[in-house]
């Protein structure tokens, strides 16, 4: 650059203001360039906005497809011994219709199949409002087998269409249990299975359930909504079941679910014990979702529970 006049170089330190309009910042260390705060600003956002895209792609994509295989041994005194062992495969909350199809389904019929269930149960939900949804995906559960057999309760997303769709488990070959227990006999013992109406659409009844089921008798309890758990305490049954919650489908850090529907406020996800009985409740938290075609940091489910003896 040419400089007027006197031929003299420039005095730098006389005159800072007229230095800095003529003459460029000496570059930040490490010689990359420095960002101005529009940039800065701008790159924060697409930053953040990429973040909410990729983690809105694995709520909606990612984690529904996820599936969670979950192991756990439980032990008691009243088991039979002719039944220690069993093989108890539990799922639940397909919702047929919204977020799955008999595709989904099928992917589910093969993992358990993989576990070699001595009993199957489904806890409710297997649609999300119409019965004519389970139609396709009935040759898919007819499918699967287990030597104790395999029971099903509707919950609160079955009722539209009761009798249809009971008749289409029946086809799969699902024993539908509603205010029934069904024995089950092995080695010169029994134990009993008993279903519960929906507590939100239905009437449970588990009085009416219980007749024919002898005193002292190992009971489990299938029951679509788990807090109905303290309800039942005064009951005979040694574990129940159920789905419902889906865990809250959406949890977040620190906070945990986000939102559950009524019938699941105290219990939510995995296994716990009511307050008065101590009677283990397993919560599985469903196949499917509804309402919203996401999953955050609670993953599809299946239980495999294997029955103990305790001495």
């Amino acid at each position: 650059m040419k400089h007027k006049s006197s031929g003299a170089s420039p005095d730098l330190s006389a005159a800072p203001a007229e230095i800095g309009s003529r003459y460029s910042a000496p570059p930040p260390p490490g010689g990359g360039r420095r960002i101005t705060r529009r940039q800065f600003l701008a790159r924060g956002a697409a930053a953040v906005f990429g973040a909410g895209v990729l983690t809105g792609g694995y709520a909606w994509q990612g984690e529904p497809n996820w599936l969670d295989i979950t192991r756990l041994e439980l032990s008691f005194t009243d088991l039979p011994s002719a039944f220690a062992g069993t093989r108890l495969v539990h799922f639940s909350d397909v919702h047929l219709g919204f977020n799955k199809d008999a595709r989904d389904l099928k992917r589910l019929a093969g993992h358990i199949r993989e576990a070699k269930p001595d009993i199957i149960c489904f806890t409710g939900d297997m649609v999300d409002s119409y019965a004519e949804d389970l139609t396709e995906a009935v040759p898919i559960l007819a499918e699967l087998s287990a030597p104790l057999g395999k029971y099903a309760v509707l919950g609160n997303h079955d009722y539209k269409n009761t009798e249809l769709l009971a008749r289409l488990l029946n086809d799969a070959g699902f024993g539908v249990l509603r205010n029934q227990s069904y024995l089950i006999k092995q080695g010169g013992a029994a134990i009993a299975v008993t279903g519960l109406d929906d507590m939100l659409h239905g009437k449970p009844d588990p009085q009416a359930a219980l007749k024919g089921v002898p005193e002292g008798m190992f009971n489990l309890l299938l029951m679509h909504e788990p807090d109905y758990a303290d309800m039942v305490e005064a009951y005979p049954f040694h574990l129940q079941l159920s789905g419902h919650s889906h865990g809250g489908q959406i949890r977040l850090p620190f906070v945990g679910a986000a939102y559950t529907p009524y019938g699941s406020d105290k219990y939510i996800s995995g296994l716990y014990y009511t307050d008065k009985k101590g009677m283990p409740v397993y919560v599985n938290r469903g196949f499917g979702e509804t309402y919203m075609p996401f999953r955050l940091m609670c993953r599809p489910e299946l239980t495999i529970i294997t029955l103990r003896r305790r001495e």
